[in-house]
């Protein structure tokens, strides 16, 4: 059984950092490519970045490259998104997201099977 369990979100102002986590109760963690997608109302949801299985790969969304990072620590079946010089388009909820396959990592929302409750993170400027 998967389940994805985010937190860390918050207020923050313009230019400062924010670091989400995604814990997963389930046993196969290791071996599932993790992403994070962020939506925002009236918006489709959109990819922002994903780590591969053992956290060799990251790719990201060009808006954010440079600024946030993924990481992961499978010994806590745990993913995280450090998140630094936030700006106010950067508010959104923001999504774990689980793809069993292990292949990618992928960047199409229909690539993913789980996915988290969200987490809402607002930057103000």
């Amino acid at each position: 059984q998967v389940q994805l369990v985010e937190s860390g979100g918050g207020s923050v102002q313009a230019g400062g950092s924010l670091r989400l986590s995604c814990a997963d109760s389930g046993r196969t963690f290791s071996t599932f490519v993790m992403a994070w997608f962020r939506q925002t109302p009236g918006k489709e949801r959109e990819f922002v970045g994903a780590i591969s299985a053992n956290g060799g790969t990251t790719n990201y969304t060009g808006s954010v490259k440079g600024r946030f990072t993924i990481s992961r620590d499978n010994a806590k079946n745990t993913v995280y998104l450090q998140m630094n010089s936030l700006k106010p388009e950067d508010t959104a909820v923001y999504y774990c997201a689980a793809d069993v396959t292990g292949w990618g990592p992928p960047e199409a929302e229909w690539e993913y099977d789980y996915w988290g409750q969200g987490t809402q993170v607002t930057v103000s400027s």
